[in-house]
C-alpha cells in the first residue's frame, strides 16, 4: 500500500533539510576557500575542475528538456542552456568562467583541453549528466534544487574572492555576480515544478533522494581536490 503523500509544507521541509545537512558549503575545501586559506595553485585547480562541471550543465539541462513532454516547462527550462552557452553575441556562463580562469592565470587552452580535471570530478559530473538523461524529468529537476542554497554561497564566495584573492581581476568574478540573480530565479521555478509534479509519496521520496544525490556530486567534486 502506497504511503500517504506529504503535505506541500512537509515536502518542502524535507528538501530543505537535505541542503542544510549536505550542501557543499560545509565541505572543508569551501570553508578554507572562503576563509582565504587557499594558495594560488589550489584556486586554479578548483577553477579548472569546476569548469568541467560548467561545460556539462547545458548538456544536463538539454537532457531534462528532451525528457519533458510539457511545452511550457521546456520553454522556461531552455533559458538555463542559453544562460550557460550564451546566444548570438550574448556572453554565457561558460565564457564568464573562462574569464575567471584567465584572471587566475590559466589559459583557455588549459581549461578547454581538461588537462587538470581530476578523475573523481569527471566521474561525478558524468554521473550527474547520466542521471538527468535516465530519470523522469521531475526527478531530474529536483536534483537541481541545490540552487536553493546557491545564492547565499555565491554571495559569500564573491566577498571572499574580493577580500582574500585580490590578485584575481574583478572582471574575472562576473560569473559569481550573474549567478546571484540567476540562481534564485532558476531555483524558484525548479522548486515550483518539483512541488507540483512530484505529488505522490513515491515521487516525493525520489525527489528528496535526487537532491541528496546532487549534494553528493558536488561534495565528491571537492573531495577529489581536497
Amino acid at each position: 500500500m502506497m504511503s500517504e503523500a506529504w503535505t506541500r509544507e512537509d515536502f518542502l521541509a524535507r528538501l530543505q533539510e537535505v541542503g542544510h545537512q549536505g550542501y557543499h558549503h560545509l565541505h572543508p575545501f569551501h570553508i578554507r576557500m572562503n576563509a582565504g586559506d587557499l594558495d594560488r595553485d589550489s584556486i586554479r585547480l578548483w577553477v579548472a575542475n569546476r569548469f568541467y562541471y560548467q561545460l556539462n550543465i547545458p548538456r544536463k539541462d538539454a537532457a531534462i528538456v528532451s525528457n519533458c513532454p510539457i511545452r511550457d516547462v521546456r520553454r522556461k527550462w531552455i533559458k538555463r542552456i542559453i544562460d550557460h552557452d550564451g546566444a548570438g553575441a550574448e556572453e554565457g556562463g561558460i565564457e564568464k568562467w573562462l574569464r575567471l580562469g584567465i584572471a587566475c592565470g590559466l589559459s583557455s587552452e588549459e581549461m578547454m583541453d581538461e588537462r587538470y580535471v581530476r578523475p573523481g570530478v569527471r566521474f561525478a559530473v558524468d554521473a550527474y549528466v547520466n542521471f538527468a538523461r535516465t530519470q523522469p524529468w521531475p526527478i531530474s529537476i529536483a536534483s537541481s534544487l541545490t540552487e536553493l542554497f546557491a545564492p547565499d554561497l555565491m554571495a559569500k564566495r564573491l566577498d571572499a574572492f574580493q577580500k582574500h584573492y585580490a590578485w584575481i581581476g574583478s572582471d574575472g568574478l562576473d560569473y559569481f555576480r550573474a549567478r546571484l540573480t540567476q540562481a534564485r530565479q532558476d531555483s524558484d521555478f525548479a522548486l515550483e515544478m518539483t512541488l507540483e509534479h512530484c505529488s505522490d509519496r513515491n515521487m516525493q521520496e525520489a525527489a528528496v533522494d535526487a537532491l541528496r544525490f546532487k549534494c553528493d556530486v558536488l561534495w565528491a567534486m571537492l573531495d577529489a581536490l581536497w
